[in-house]
């Protein structure tokens, strides 16, 4: 038997090439591919899910140009992926589970592929925050950060847990389908713009109540509901039943599937121009449709220039 002790162990090289690797859908990325498609620098873009990011959570975009009375996400997703296709831009539903640098090159590893990519646009966009531990395991199934799983439901009780944007445009499309939403702060003061509190104020299947903290979620599966309980400082303890839940308590960048190496080295491969964070990634509380498609557009040239 041959000693292990002097073997080497080499990382697996990349299976494909590609000049420009994107990863994530969203307005960011899609406005990337469009971009450098056209300049004929043909793309990947690597995409878990469908296109189109959190716009599939958007009730109604009303700060995107182009669309004087507003557009509902999911009509501005279909319009983004016509484009992209027109264009031939390849798109693979992927998710990207590790991006090491190796060799001058990332190195993009997938469940179907390792590709290398001499660029690489980081458009992944948020994930939701942890939820809290007050939520029971059997409620699997009845308890989202997101709003899209939802699309499909009419007629419901929905308990939505936080007071930002997120959280009443969330209960205005739930409403607007026939649900009837329960938003609970457990603060005294929401965080979300004006017209979004005063719609929600005039939609009678919503009802908002401030200072109720949640201390228990569990699920009665017999009655296929949900039990929420809750405590508020005027009323003291109580329980609200419903059949889904929905936490729109903050969301933190996309970035576990970086290495380490990548990690430290970050602010020198963006100044080299080999890396490019775009969107909401990147841009914390300005997390806009229309600011995540400049932020693609802007990393595209900027490749597009450096090719010439």
């Amino acid at each position: 038997m041959k000693s292990k002790t002097n073997q080497t162990f080499t990382t697996p090289q990349p299976e494909e090439k590609h000049r420009v690797i994107i990863i994530g859908g969203g307005p960011a990325g899609i406005s990337a591919a469009i971009q450098l498609q056209r300049c004929g620098l043909r793309p990947l873009l690597l995409e878990r899910r469908e296109l189109g990011g959190l716009l599939w959570n958007a009730n109604l975009v009303e700060n995107y140009p182009g669309f004087p009375n507003g557009v509902r996400g999911e009509k501005l997703i279909g319009l983004m992926k016509k484009q992209v296709e027109r264009l031939g831009a390849e798109v693979k539903r992927e998710e990207a589970r590790q991006v090491t640098w190796s060799e001058d090159d990332f190195c993009v590893e997938t469940d179907c592929a390792r590709r290398g990519a001499q660029y690489l646009i980081v458009a992944a966009g948020t994930l939701s925050r942890a939820l809290p531990d007050v939520i029971a395991p059997e409620t699997k199934g009845r308890v989202f950060t997101e709003v899209w799983p939802l699309a499909n439901v009419t007629e419901r009780k929905i308990v939505i847990v936080g007071a930002g944007d997120a959280a009443f445009d969330y209960a205005l499309n739930l409403a607007q389908r026939g649900n009837f939403v329960t938003i609970l702060n457990r603060g005294e003061n929401v965080k979300c713009l004006e017209l979004l509190f005063e719609r929600a104020a005039q939609e009678e299947r919503i009802e908002y109540r401030a200072g109720v903290a949640v201390h228990a979620i569990t699920a009665d599966k017999r009655a296929g509901r949900l039990e929420v309980r809750c405590e508020a400082l005027a009323q003291g303890k109580f329980s609200l039943h419903a059949e889904y839940a929905l936490f729109a308590i903050g969301r933190v960048p996309n970035l576990d599937f970086l290495s380490d190496e990548i990690r430290g080295r970050a602010q020198e491969l963006v100044e080299s121009g080999r890396l490019y964070f775009v969107g909401d990634v990147k841009n914390d509380s300005f997390r806009q449709a229309a600011i995540a498609a400049g932020d693609g557009l802007r990393a595209a040239m900027a490749i597009s220039v450096r090719e010439r």
